[in-house]
């Protein structure tokens, strides 16, 4: 469980439970009771009320059920109330007592011309995921990034408390969108406050940037910085060398890597359709280097998902060099991975 090592200040857990926060995002204002724009009473009182604080989570992706479930440990630490969980994720936060709904690689589709052969799925998934959130009555709702799916389903759950007159839970989502990489980007922002009641952000300056688009926002780090915490304290590292240090020995050791094989590592994706795209590209970039680098090795680094493990176990016949399958491995193994190689390829998605 990841409460074991998670340090005793996560600012997303906070931001969760705490009970004020300013209502106006512009910080020269003075604070007031938190709670939603649409609600009157604020999570923790409802918790108390109720006598346990009930969260729905929706994480469409492998990099958003490591988040979520990295929150969720680090809320059993702070909450002064029994937790409960409900919503949409995958393994890791099945391994924190969430039960999901329905398999996450359900909603796991991204792009307008990859989306349109699912969206009579997503569609009936998404009302799903709505009518579950209403049945459970949660105190707070987070998304984590998967916009398309979470901002939708943020937008409709919000109407339907609207339309029953109930209590309006409080809507987090985790993983700012990228405005800085739009055209207009900031301008977008402005709506988002209409179902999204604070943003959780993990580069610098986008809280204040959100802020000072009627947004509250909460600037809580990279997960990166976390996996860094990790394996300091898994590894009895002083906690403030920010430095990710991984075991090549252990891994040469463990894999049969011989020691003058340069090897390198693959990260295809996390959803089938970019790693049915980026795959074909690595195997023939590595034909092309396997005459001129001696002993070239790979490493592929196999998301936790059931149909991208299904399509590389199938593709990896005839591989051009010897293959190393790394499946749903854990921080620890996968920095082991890196530190064995000099090069990392991966596949780097931008939308619009």
């Amino acid at each position: 469980m990841l409460s074991n090592w998670i340090p005793a200040i996560s600012l997303g857990a906070k931001a969760l439970i705490r009970r004020k926060w300013n209502r106006n995002p512009n910080p020269k204002i003075v604070s007031v009771q938190w709670f939603s724009f649409f609600s009157s009473k604020a999570p923790i009182d409802m918790a108390a009320r109720d006598g346990e604080l009930r969260v729905f989570l929706v994480a469409g992706e492998v990099s958003g059920d490591s988040i979520a479930s990295r929150l969720m440990a680090s809320l059993r630490l702070f909450s002064p109330f029994p937790l409960r969980f409900a919503g949409v994720g995958g393994a890791k936060m099945a391994s924190e007592g969430l039960k999901s709904l329905f398999s996450m690689e359900d909603i796991s589709v991204m792009g307008l011309w990859e989306l349109l052969p699912h969206l009579y799925r997503i569609r009936l998934k998404l009302k799903e995921t709505v009518e579950a959130a209403v049945l459970f009555e949660p105190h707070v709702v987070l998304t984590v990034d998967s916009k398309g799916f979470s901002f939708r389903f943020l937008k409709q759950l919000r109407a339907r408390y609207i339309q029953k007159n109930l209590d309006i839970p409080s809507h987090f989502h985790y993983v700012a969108p990228s405005f800085w990489a739009w055209k207009g980007g900031e301008a977008r922002l402005r709506g988002l406050a209409e179902f999204v009641d604070h943003l959780l952000c993990i580069l610098p300056n986008e809280d204040r940037i959100c802020r000072l688009n009627g947004l509250h926002a909460t600037a809580v780090g990279h997960p990166v910085l976390e996996d860094v915490l990790e394996l300091n304290l898994r590894n009895k590292s002083t906690i403030h060398e920010w430095r990710a240090k991984g075991n090549a020995d252990d891994f040469r050791n463990k894999y049969a890597v011989p020691a003058g094989a340069t090897v390198i590592s693959l990260l295809p994706g996390s959803r089938v359709q970019e790693v049915s795209r980026m795959l074909p590209i690595f195997s023939d970039t590595v034909k092309l280097m396997k005459d001129t680098v001696p002993q070239l090795m790979t490493v592929i680094h196999v998301a936790p998902n059931e149909h991208v493990e299904n399509f590389i176990a199938g593709a990896i016949h005839g591989w051009p060099v010897p293959v190393i399958l790394i499946s749903g491995g854990t921080t620890q193994l996968r920095y082991d991975a890196f530190s064995v190689s000099p090069l990392v390829p991966q596949d780097l998605h931008f939308q619009k």
